[in-house]
């Protein structure tokens, strides 16, 4: 049995998934919300750090976070160099929300600085993190970023970072770098049927056709 607590920092979300006293960090989110995010892992045995992509907003707390919880990083090799510059991969948006977030994405991509870290786990399709006292699953989830990775905790808990969002309402990805990788994975997510899907940004819900 797994305990979830999300835990909000402003526009997007960490989460700390518990189980039999180990725990996981999925995302670190920005520098202003370090404390809330310590505060919320406060007493709980953080096994592992987990970022389901390299944007800032999603890293930028990793190599304090790592330090002070005495806990590995983990991620998809695909965005290690995203995570050291998040504009080497170009971003796109089609809808006028989508474009919004882009501008503000870019702005920051320019502007916020992310502390250099070295993942000590590279994550793929398939891997398992039991031996970090999680029973779950990792998904590859393509199209946002290259090396946009899922979480599936148990059958009924799915993590996807941005593959998906809720950030102003439920919705595909409002930019990507890949619209095809994109949709295919928004696809493979809309197949766990019965799933609460658990976004990067807003509240979670549960699954449905994107």
């Amino acid at each position: 049995m797994h305990i979830i607590t999300r835990i909000p920092c402003g526009s997007g979300n960490c989460y700390c998934v518990e189980e039999e006293g180990n725990a996981i960090l999925i995302d670190t989110c920005r520098v202003e919300h370090r404390e809330r995010i310590l505060k919320a892992c406060a007493g709980k045995r953080i096994k592992l750090i987990v970022l389901t992509h390299g944007h800032v907003d999603h890293v930028q707390n990793a190599a304090a976070l790592s330090f002070a919880l005495g806990a590995p990083i983990a991620m998809h090799e695909a965005d290690y160099n995203l995570a050291k510059n998040n504009l080497v991969e170009p971003m796109s948006a089609t809808t006028v929300v989508g474009k919004y977030v882009l501008a503000a994405m870019k702005k920051s991509f320019n502007q916020d600085k992310i502390e250099p870290f070295e993942p000590k786990v590279f994550l793929k399709e398939g891997d398992r993190l039991d031996s970090f006292g999680i029973t779950a699953t990792v998904l590859e989830l393509p199209g946002h970023t290259r090396g946009s990775l899922g979480i599936l905790v148990g059958d009924d808990d799915l993590f996807v970072g941005d593959a998906l969002m809720n950030l102003y309402f439920p919705s595909k990805p409002l930019l990507y770098g890949d619209c095809a990788n994109m949709l295919k994975s928004v696809d493979r997510i809309s197949g766990f049927t019965g799933a609460t899907i658990h976004f990067g940004h807003g509240k979670s819900l549960k699954n449905r056709r994107w």
